[in-house]
Parts: structure tokens; sequence; C-alpha cells
């Protein structure tokens, strides 16, 4: 039986064009390493941005312990073993296990989330942990690149190794990491495919390898040496990124979160080389994703793939799926819709890389959209290799651990276990941006950012119940009066919001859907007090479906909990009731029972219904 991604291979190969231009990259020219093109807001470190308890901070909490409790020969013994040394210990299991398909594929993204988290929080056994684990990994490379023989998808594995000891070198301060990736990329380069692979070409030539720029361009700012600028200009995608520049949607097909990632390696592109043909990519790219999104923000609705698909049946017969051409027609006829972790991270870094360079708060609603209906809602990683993967909006759904695609293969440790962490560290870095004349506050979560202004010392601490209530609060200690300015994210959906300072309102517009600036002197205890006033509105699943709708308050959808299909009308679901300020559960009133409405992070183990119809 076909696995849904090789499924979703071959579907991809009859919706994509099998005839392509050759690729295409910039001549060569070599950039400044510290420079980036587009004058983009800067993020701040991960030390700078402190949570405080709540559902971001047990998130990431929580999946740290998992991997800090992970066994180090178990973690090493696929690289040990695929390399031809003694491999101690046992099989940690599932897609990570020493004869899987992907052996060893989460290595990398691991050793970036804990080196992440030790950015945030500088745990010393964290840090003792990474370095023993790179040390670890150190060990097992050979010239001839033993690991990636007969390996189902090297790129992919190269490219998470390249993230996590770019992470370990920069955030925790591994000096030999650099020196780590110069062997481990010798190693790996003769088993790449040598140019991105596009849909259509041969079956040697069916892996990720178009995701790859991105890290190897961070890998070359980061002090790596020139072959990883050349790597970065060899792999780009010209079969994605050309057409989607003239305006041209080629999204039909493709595996979603690898292209999202693709987005995110064009949009790298433009920051390194300065060539407005990438932003123009990553720009379109991701209005042409936004097309096909659900009412959370989620993508890639045909099972991992973005619409439209062609009807499939296997050879079997044991699947047999109709044709895909609408979000409706995902939501009736498939049960996983989003690929949950891993689209959360890719999402959240290309809004981010969006975000920076046009200073546009569209993209930082569509985070915060993806985020609070998403990923904050997805099940714990368990000590066992369970991962929450893909989220479902088909009606009676319940959340459920991967099954491994319906039970054809292992479960434990899918790509979903690596992301889950490194996304759940990056909301701290999402949160907040700053440039010369002072910080964007992007994301509303209870949380304190610290930063050097003018000279002075400057935190600013922000509170409330939000997006449970309308209100958020910021307070600003400095150690000196400061001018700077202070812009905040005002949500599209936001109606009459308003601003005041020390209790009166700013003379400043206040208009949604941007960032709204407030230059002034700043005092400790300045108080700013941010009023965003949320309604309930019905957001159909798509414009040939309107009856089918969900309920959406502020940024969160509202997941109707019940055993059996509600019936319900506009007008009920829109008098639905907040059952208090801060409560996390509305009540509408039917003809039957009361319907219960929660967010995704609210849904226990429990039948739910995203769209209803009314």
């Amino acid at each position: 039986m076909l696995t849904r991604r090789e499924f979703l291979a071959q579907i991809a190969s009859l919706a994509a064009a099998t005839s392509a231009p050759k690729p295409s990259w910039p001549a060569t020219s070599t950039p400044v390493r510290a420079f980036e093109h587009g004058n983009p807001l800067s993020e701040f470190h991960y030390s700078q941005v402190e949570f405080r308890p709540g559902l971001h901070h047990a998130q990431l909490e929580q999946t740290h312990a998992i991997l800090m409790g992970l066994d180090e020969d178990a973690l090493l013994r696929p690289y040990r073993y695929r390399g031809g040394f003694p491999a101690p210990g046992f099989e940690l299991g599932g897609w990570y296990s020493s004869n899987e398909r992907d052996p060893g594929h989460a290595f990398g993204q691991w050793i970036s989330a804990l080196s992440r988290y030790c950015a945030i929080t500088g745990d010393k056994e964290t840090k003792e942990k990474i370095f023993r684990l790179v040390k670890g990994f150190s060990e097992t490379i050979e010239p001839t690149g033993k690991l990636y023989e007969n390996y189902g998808n090297p790129s992919y594995l190269y490219d998470k190794l390249v993230c996590g000891l770019m992470d370990a070198y920069q955030l925790v301060g591994h000096q030999d990491s650099l020196r780590i990736l110069d062997r481990a990329t010798s190693a790996a380069l003769p088993h790449l495919p040598g140019r991105a692979c596009v849909p259509g070409d041969p079956p040697n030539c069916t892996e990720e390898s178009y995701t790859v720029p991105e890290n190897q361009f961070i890998a070359w700012q980061r002090g790596g040496d020139s072959r990883h600028l050349e790597i970065a200009r060899k792999y780009l995608y010209g079969e994605f990124f050309n057409p989607l520049a003239r305006g041209e949607n080629v999204l039909a097909g493709r595996h979603a979160y690898s292209h999202v990632n693709a987005l995110c390696s064009a949009a790298k592109t433009y920051l390194v080389l300065g060539d407005e043909k990438y932003l123009k990519a990553a720009r379109n790219g991701f209005a042409f994703v936004e097309q096909q999104s659900f009412v959370t923000g989620a993508w890639g609705a045909g099972g991992e793939a973005f619409l439209p698909l062609p009807p499939y049946r296997s050879l079997e017969g044991d699947v047999n799926i109709p044709a895909i051409d609408t979000l409706s027609d995902a939501v009736k006829h498939l049960h996983w819709h989003f690929e949950t972790p891993c689209g959360a991270y890719a999402h959240f870094k290309l809004t981010r890389y969006l975000l920076r360079l046009t200073k546009d708060s569209h993209y930082g609603d569509s985070m915060e959209r993806v985020m609070y209906n998403t990923v904050l809602g997805a099940l714990p990683l368990n000590k066992y290799g369970k991962a929450f993967y893909q989220s479902n909006y088909h009606s009676h759904a319940r959340k459920e651990y991967f099954d491994g695609y319906g039970n054809v293969m292992e479960d434990e440790w899918p790509c979903c276990s690596g992301t889950l962490p490194q996304v759940a560290a990056d909301y701290r870095i999402s949160s907040y941006f700053h440039d010369a004349q002072g910080v964007y506050v992007n994301l509303y979560i209870p949380s304190t950012v610290r930063w050097e202004q003018g000279g002075a010392q400057i935190s600013l601490a922000q509170s409330g119940q939000y997006p449970l209530d309308d209100g958020v609060a910021l307070e600003v200690t400095a150690s000196r009066p400061v001018e700077f300015a202070l812009r905040l994210r005002i949500p599209e959906w936001a109606q009459e919001p308003s601003i005041r300072i020390n209790g009166e309102k700013i003379s400043e517009p206040v208009r949604s859907g941007t960032f709204t600036a407030i230059r002034r002197e700043w005092r400790s205890g300045n108080r700013v007090e941010l009023e965003l006033p949320r309604r309930l509105e019905l957001k159909a699943v798509d414009s040939q479906h309107p009856n089918m709708v969900a309920l959406v308050c502020g940024p969160l959808v509202l997941f109707a909990v019940s055993e059996d299909t509600p019936k319900v009308t506009r007008a009920q679901l829109l008098a639905a009731r907040q059952q208090s300020t801060g409560s996390s559960e509305w009540r509408a009133d039917t003809a039957g029972e009361p319907l219960r409405l929660v967010p995704f992070w609210a849904v226990k183990d429990e039948l739910y219904f995203t769209y209803l119809s009314v």
C-alpha cells in the first residue's frame, strides 16, 4: 500500500507541468555576510523575551522535557550504525530507527530546539547535552557519506543537520560546529541530487532538495565557507520561484509544507542577494497559499498537498479519492487537513520574513491565527514518540496522534516531532521586532521584552487575557527617560480599536490592519492600554458553500463540541455567549441542548466540528 506521501508524489506529478525551464540563479557575485537587503526589521534574541506562565510557555517546557529525557545512545545509534561504527544502546523506534526510511531524521531539529531553549533560559544541563550530542555526531562522520546511502531523502536529513549545527554554534557557542558542518557537508554532497528536484523528475530525484537554500545562506552568514553560498544558489527553485514572481499560481498538487519552506528560501534569498524576484515569489506564493487556507489559517487541504488534486485510485483499489477542487471537497472527503507542527513552523518562518521585510501587519494577523487555531492546540509530544500530525476539519473530528498513515508504516517520531519543539521556542522571537526607531509588538502574549535604546535600558511588560478578552496592557520600565516609537499591531478584524496612555486616549489614528506608531518620550511607569473589540462572525468554508460556516471571535475559531451533528442557525451562533470574562467557553442556544464552543487548545478527547451547516 502506498503511504500518503507516496500517493501525494504521484498526484503531484499529474497535477504539475511535466516540462519546466532549466534552473536559474543569479550571476555569481559575493554579497556581504552581515548585510540584509530591504531594510528589514530585526528580530530580538531568544534571551530578550521572557514569557509568563501560560499555554505557550507550558508547550515549550513540555516538549523540552521530552527531548531532555531521550537516551543519547539511542539518538546517535542511526548515525553510528549507518556509518559502520559500534552502535550501543537501543533503537528509539518509529521513523527514527536505523533501518527505517528516514533514520535519525529529527536529530538536527532536536539540536536546534535544545539550542533555542538554552538561548531562552541559559540552562546548563541543556547546554551540556547539546555539546555531548554534537560531539557524538561528529564522531560518526566518515568521508564517503555512508549515512546517506540508500537514504530516502538525503537532502532533508542534511538540511536539518545544518539547522541544528548552526543553532548550536550561534545560540549556544559551540565553536566546533562550523568545522563539523564542513566535514558533514563534504560527506553529504555526493549523495544530493545536484539541483532542486521538481515534480515530474525521475524517481531518484523526488526528494525535498528545494528547501536547502535557506539554511545554506544562514550557514554562510554565520561564518561558514563560501561553499554554502554556492550550494544555496545551486539549489534555488527556479521552476517554482520564476512563475510565482510573475504572478502565476503553480501550487497545484505540490507538497504543501515543503513548498512553504521553499518560500522561506525565496525570502532568505532576497535578504542575502537582493534580487527582487525572490521577494515577489515569496509574497505572491504566500498570497496563493492564503487563497486556499481554512478559517484556522491552515493550508495543505489535500492531505499534505495544495489544491486542486485530480481523482486518485490505487492499483489495489483500497484508496479511492475523488477530485478535491475546493476546501469544502477536502472537508467532506478527507480527514487530514493540515500538517500542524510542521506547517505552523514553516508558516511562522515565512510570515516572520515577510513581516520584517514589508512591515505589513497582515502577516502578524496570519501568524496569530495559525498559532491559536492550530499548533497551540496540538496534542503534546510524548516520551514514546507519539506526536500530533494532522488537524482534522471533517465533521465528528477528534484530536488524535499520528497513526502511520492508516497503520501502513511506523508512527513514532514522525517529522512533526522535530518541528513542534522548534516552533514552541519561536513564539518568543515572533512576538516583538525592532528597528533603529523603536519596537514593534506583534503577538499579544503575557511577556516582557528587554532592549537598549539611546543608551537607556528598557523593558516592556505585557499583560492581559487576550484573546479571551479585548484588553492588552503594556508597562514601560526605563533606566532614564528615552524617546522611541512603540508600534502596536492592530488586527484587521478589530472594529473601533483604541489606545490609552496613562488613562488618556492618544491623538494618533488607530487603524485596523496596521501597526499604530506612538512616538514620544517614555518613562518608567508609563502604561499603555490597548482595546481590540472582538465580535462574533461567521466565515464560510469557501464561496461555493456559503452555508457551511465556522464561528470566529477575533483571531479565534470556536469549535463546536458535540457528539451529534449540531442543528443550529446563523442567528443562534451569532448570539453565542462567552461564559465569563476570560473564559475559554462559549454557549449557543439551540432548539435542543445548548451548544458548547471552545478554542482549539481547549478541545480535549471529544468530538468537535470546525464547520457547521446553517
